[in-house]
Order: C-alpha cells, then sequence, then structure tokens
C-alpha cells in the first residue's frame, strides 16, 4: 500500500498526507500497528540471542569498540579439576584448604534485564512506501523485546511521544512483555496529522535522562528512533549510558530522505502554516532532497561517531529481513 506522500515529518517541517486521513477513516489496520499484530511477532521473534551475536556479516561487527559486551558469566560451583581444565580457572585458596585441586565452574549470566526505548512522536508519522516510521519502530521495538524475553531476560520499556514518557519495569513474564506491547501500539494508534499539540524539542534527552536513572549498570539498552533532534547532549547521554550497559541505537528511515521521487505534489506543515510543493521543479526538488539527505547523514555520522552498536532499518521494507540482516542472524532458524 502506498501512502502518497506522507513524508517528511522532521524540522524545519512536516509533510502531511491526505491519504493517511482516509485510511484513518476506513479503519486501515495497515497503516497503524495493534497489540494483536505485536503478539504474532513473537514465532519471528524466536532467534538466537543477539547478545555478543556479531558475524562477520552482522552490521554490527565493527571496529573502535562498537562491540556489545554480550553476556557476563556467573560462579556455579567449586569442582575438583579434571584433566583438559583450564589452569586459570584453579582456586588456590581452595586447592591449599583441602589438598585437592579445585576449579570454579560458571554459568552463563541469565536474567539480564533489557530495556526498549521506543520513539512514537509526531516526528515518526511519516511513510513514503511501506510503513510509517512509528509502525516500523513499533515492529523493531516488539522483535527485539521477544528475543530478550526467549533470551531468559527481564525486558521492560520506555515508551514515548512528544508530551509524555511511559515506563515499564523490567519484569520477566509473558504479561510484562503483553504490557509493553500494548502501550507502544496505544501510542502508535494515537498519532494523528491534526495533532496540534506543542512538541519538546529534547524529548529524546528526557528520555535517555531518565534511561540513566533506571539503567545503572549491566543492562542492555536497545533505542528505536529515527534520532530527530540529536544534539551533542544526546550524544552525551547515550555514551553515559553505555558506559557501564549495552547500548544499541536503532536509526529508522524512510527511503524517500535518499531518493526523492522526481514527481509529484507534497504538503507541508509546520503547526498552523501549510506549504504545497511540486517536485517536477527542479528548484524545488533538488533543495528538499538536499535537505532530507543532509539531515539523515547527520544522525547517521554521530551515531556511527560514538562507537555505539548501530543498525539502520528503513521502514520501505519489512522489519524482520532487516533485522535478521543487521544482527548477522540472516541463516538463523526459528527454535
Amino acid at each position: 500500500m502506498m501512502l502518497s506522500p506522507t513524508c517528511w515529518t522532521g524540522s524545519p517541517f512536516p509533510l502531511e498526507a491526505k491519504s493517511m486521513k482516509r485510511t484513518r477513516e476506513q479503519g486501515d489496520s495497515e497503516v497503524f500497528t495493534s497489540t494483536e499484530r505485536l503478539l504474532r511477532l513473537e514465532a519471528e521473534g524466536r532467534l538466537p540471542d543477539f547478545h555478543g551475536c556479531q558475524r562477520s556479516r552482522s552490521l554490527l561487527a565493527g571496529h573502535h569498540g562498537s562491540r556489545m559486551r554480550g553476556r557476563g558469566l556467573d560462579f556455579d560451583e567449586l569442582r575438583r579439576y579434571n584433566h583438559g581444565d583450564d589452569i586459570r580457572h584453579l582456586d588456590w585458596r581452595a586447592t591449599q584448604r583441602t589438598g585437592t585441586p579445585l576449579v570454579r565452574s560458571f554459568t552463563e549470566e541469565r536474567d539480564r534485564p533489557t530495556l526498549i526505548l521506543c520513539d512514537q512522536r509526531m516526528d515518526m508519522l511519516f511513510g513514503s512506501t511501506l510503513l510509517l516510521k512509528a509502525t516500523a519502530a513499533a515492529e523493531v521495538a516488539a522483535l527485539l523485546g521477544w528475543i530478550s524475553f526467549h533470551a531468559g531476560d527481564r525486558l521492560g520499556g520506555i515508551v514515548f511521544n512528544d508530551q509524555s514518557i511511559d515506563s515499564v519495569t523490567p519484569h520477566r513474564s509473558r504479561q510484562r512483555v503483553i504490557d509493553l506491547l500494548s502501550r507502544i501500539a496505544r501510542h502508535n494508534r494515537a498519532l494523528h496529522v491534526d495533532n496540534t499539540a506543542a512538541r519538546t524539542p529534547d524529548q529524546l534527552d528526557r528520555v535517555l535522562s531518565r534511561a540513566l536513572i533506571q539503567a545503572r549498570h549491566d543492562q542492555t539498552l536497545c533505542i528505536v528512533s529515527d534520532f530527530s533532534g540529536l544534539t551533542e547532549r544526546t550524544l552525551g547521554l547515550l555514551q553515559q549510558l553505555a558506559m557501564h550497559n549495552d547500548v544499541l541505537a536503532v536509526q529508522i528511515y524512510d527511503p524517500i530522505a535518499l531518493n526523492l521521487p522526481r514527481q509529484g505534489i507534497v504538503n507541508l506543515s509546520e503547526d498552523q502554516t501549510r506549504v504545497r510543493l511540486d517536485l517536477g521543479q527542479t528548484s524545488t526538488r533538488e533543495t528538499l532532497a538536499s535537505f532530507l539527505a543532509q539531515r539523515f547523514q547527520t544522525v547517521d555520522d554521530h551515531l556511527r561517531h560514538s562507537h555505539l552498536p548501530h543498525l539502520k532499518i528503513s521502514c520501505g521494507e519489512p522489519v524482520l529481513p532487516q533485522l535478521r540482516r543487521s544482527l548477522g542472524l540472516l541463516g538463523a532458524q526459528r527454535r
């Protein structure tokens, strides 16, 4: 289904889609998501745990310390030394005390808290082809949530729009997953092109500041957003979070930012101001194309230079194949 054009919702102006208004009136469930739709993604989310899973074909693989830490090891027990055991695990004090060589055995860290931060601001009310950015973000958040849940983690999150920040405390239960996905769907369906409520320019920074309070150490944070409004302060907050936690940035974008159509009429709106542009006019198209490309590249450059694991997901393609490819899980089989 094509939205014609729902375009850009970022600074300095968003594009409005008349077709989005029609689909709301028709109750078209393909535009916005629902709790049921996100719950059905559980079967797709039964993928291997992505902590530390960065194969050579993964977009997470790279340099400059950008890899996620992965799971730690928890002490399990002392046991007798067996031929072939790593001598670095010998417990010398226990060995001296008992007169028998003893080694410390470990199990992989489990039940690690995971926070999913899902952006549902008005800037995400954009989609030129397959999905809205907001809906793509909801699907990515749901898939990452299911992966974490089936890995045995406690799952929580923060869902935010321009006016509110909705927090879900991490807990390991299916009901907690349902609670988080329900809130994501509710925020998603509340988006509307006629929303005239004031926007909060530093809302992303406020969300990250709250995450700093919630995630003090040894947690995984997945931030799913178009990162509109990203500033130097935003980067500083991301780096603070990454000092003691694993942080994964998932940048949602629309393909129109990289390839603006050569024909068509777009309606731009900012608050009460409306402007109509003809993309068939070369100067108009080049100006808008330059603005969109520069904004996308600025966000992309900042995230790459932050040295955080960074995925780019297009809302012009199905989400699942992109996520599998990005995490290096393309050939993974469902459990």
